[in-house]
């Protein structure tokens, strides 16, 4: 989705249909995410964040290029896509707010600098920093082989990757064979489309159907269709599931994968443009900040701890190459 009116109209239509109830998936969960001075399982959507905030150490602020520690700024991508809980828009339909914004304020706070965030479309991420555009991205960026090519990554959150479903739907999924035949959405050009892409032909190569995948616009497109029954499941980010089972009454995640593939756990990553000399200082403020506890009350305030690592790898191994 674009905007967050376009969020709310779907969230709307949704309630429509008796899909925002209160989701049983756990007491624990809903209270990680419960906001001060809310009751029950409210989550806050208000511009009024009261984020996590902490003190910056010039050691680290030292790493920074001069030209970036002189600016006074720090220019970071995310997308604009809508996706709670890592990035969205407010209830006023313009302040971003989500995991990724808290974590990159963090890191920003580290360096001393002020986070100026740009919203944009998830290509225009990476055409903003190969263009010098951007000092980094934000924004559920896992790290791959292929990625390493051109950009370098400060790894600050597991990737993992949910399938969600109907609730009750009495389906689990385990692999490549649970697949064949459904109709499962994902999002074009992002590694859950090429897991599922490998599973499709691995399906056909032993002989069962391939897999019916679909694509839509935004994530609203998403729901709706899940909720009507166009579509067996979504494939996506395991934090969009998380958040979407607490908030909806009807869905469950009926699997949860790496997202790097069977044998690798993917991660997620601060990216930026290869050997800019950012991303030693990206990787010092997340150790920081992780060792500080900041870091922790972020990923609790979004029910994020299960994504949680114990320290920022520098080009860690990622998902391996497309083979052609």
């Amino acid at each position: 989705m674009r905007s967050r009116r376009t969020l709310l109209t779907a969230l709307a239509s949704l309630t429509a249909l008796g899909v925002l109830t209160a989701c049983g998936s756990g007491e624990a969960a809903v209270n990680e995410v419960k906001p001060e001075g809310k009751k029950g399982n409210g989550i806050n959507l208000s511009p009024e964040q009261n984020r996590v905030r902490t003190a910056k150490v010039d050691a680290i602020a030292a790493k920074l290029p001069a030209a970036v520690r002189e600016r006074g700024t720090l220019v970071l991508g995310v997308s604009a896509s809508g996706n709670p809980p890592l990035v969205f828009r407010a209830t006023d339909d313009k302040t971003l707010i989500g995991v990724e914004v808290d974590i990159a304020t963090l890191v920003a706070d580290t360096l001393g600098l002020k986070p100026d965030f740009n919203a944009v479309s998830w290509e225009n991420l990476f055409v903003g920093l190969d263009s010098g555009k951007y000092d980094g991205v934000f924004s559920n960026v896992t790290v791959t082989e292929e990625r390493k090519d051109k950009y370098d990554f400060a790894t600050y959150r597991l990737d993992d990757l949910a399938f969600e479903a109907r609730k009750g739907s009495g389906w689990t999924v385990k692999g490549p064979e649970d697949v064949a035949g459904k109709a499962i959405a994902v999002g074009s050009g992002t590694n859950q489309e090429k897991i599922l892409v490998d599973w499709s032909a691995q399906n056909e190569k032993a002989g069962r159907k391939p897999v019916d995948i679909k694509y839509y616009q935004n994530t609203s497109d998403y729901y709706l269709a899940l909720q009507s029954g166009r579509i067996d499941a979504y494939l996506g980010p395991n934090p969009v599931a998380a958040y979407h089972v607490l908030s909806a009454g009807q869905t469950e995640v009926v699997g949860k994968f790496s997202g790097a593939g069977a044998g690798l756990q993917g991660k997620i990553a601060a990216t930026t443009k290869k050997d800019s000399g950012l991303v030693a200082a990206y990787a010092a403020a997340l150790d920081h900040v992780i060792r500080n506890g900041t870091y922790a009350q972020v990923l609790k305030r979004w029910g994020l701890d299960g994504e949680s690592v114990q320290k920022s790898e520098i080009n860690p191994p990622g998902l391996p190459r497309t083979k052609n």
